[in-house]
């Protein structure tokens, strides 16, 4: 094994291997519930007067809101969770992207239940048509989801590939990308959450009320940098393999990513519609490749 390789095995093994995967696991935990209870204090505190925040964030009006910032700290474990699966299969790689999507919808949920109206006019109201959209939604998510996971069990060979020279190399590839893009994204969404947590709370000027959405700061971006790494692989995958029904497959899910990231420059049905047309190419996109694999053996 040459030098470079040992330093890169060295750098994937500090960021991405099993054991710091678990380690992560545990401080992500702990970060969510103390960001939860500091969050709840927050309201407490604002809603007493103790501290006083000109024109405050929705986040700081209702407990009920609170839910939002440590599923904020679960989404950053989801992605850290892509970029560990990325050297290993690209069709978890893929199912990462479309939980990470899911949760982001989840996590709108519980910001928008403090906006909700009770009436009987529950169909007339923008807040509560947006509210129940979200709620179908998450449905219909789960369960796309977990068709994708059951194509991706049923494309698993049951005798495993010999690994061949070119895949390893393939493999190496996937596994610098995947280290290079652990500072990038750590040093990405600590600026995102600092300029977030700023503009939500602490800002005093009337920007508060229209700044961007932290899912548009971090996400937009995020999925901005995942097309590019996936388009990267796509033109490094033909060097080991031309198979159509693989080509089709990892092209797919590409515009699949790319639906996603329009997503977030849409509100309201057509954002849902844009998230759930993604999966849905997704899944019947595995669909098709599962039967081109098994007509070809």
């Amino acid at each position: 094994m040459s030098q470079s390789n040992k330093i890169l095995l060295t750098f994937y093994n500090y960021f991405l291997s099993e054991k710091v995967k678990q380690k992560s696991e545990v401080v992500i935990i702990y970060f969510a519930i103390i960001s939860f209870l500091l969050h709840l204090l927050l309201i407490g505190l604002v809603n007493l007067d103790i501290i006083v925040i000109n024109d405050h964030s929705k986040l700081l009006s209702n407990p009920i809101s609170a839910i939002y910032t440590p599923f904020s700290f679960i989404l950053i474990y989801e992605v850290y969770l892509l970029l560990y699966y990325l050297p290993k299969s690209t069709s978890i790689y893929i199912g990462k992207q479309y939980e990470i999507i899911s949760l982001i919808v989840i996590r709108r949920i519980f910001k928008d239940l403090s906006n909700v109206e009770f009436s009987t006019n529950w169909f007339f109201i923008k807040n509560d048509i947006l509210f129940t959209s979200d709620l179908i939604a998450i449905l219909i998510l789960f369960f796309l989801i977990f068709i994708f996971y059951r194509l991706v069990k049923e494309g698993i060979p049951t005798e495993p590939e010999i690994a061949k020279p070119k895949i390893m190399r393939f493999i190496s590839l996937k596994q610098t990308i995947a280290t290079c893009l652990v500072p990038v994204f750590l040093a990405l969404s600590i600026y995102s959450l600092g300029h977030w947590l700023y503009e939500s709370f602490f800002s005093i000027s009337k920007i508060v009320t229209d700044i961007k959405d932290i899912n548009k700061v971090f996400f937009d971006d995020f999925f901005t940098i995942l097309i590019l790494v996936d388009v990267l692989l796509l033109l490094f995958s033909f060097l080991h393999s031309d198979k159509f029904s693989r080509v089709i497959r990892n092209s797919g899910f590409i515009i699949s990513t790319i639906l996603i990231k329009l997503s977030f420059s849409t509100e309201g049905i057509l954002n849902i519609v844009l998230i759930v047309t993604a999966i849905v190419f997704g899944v019947i996109l595995l669909k098709i490749h599962n039967l081109y694999e098994k007509m070809e053996k």
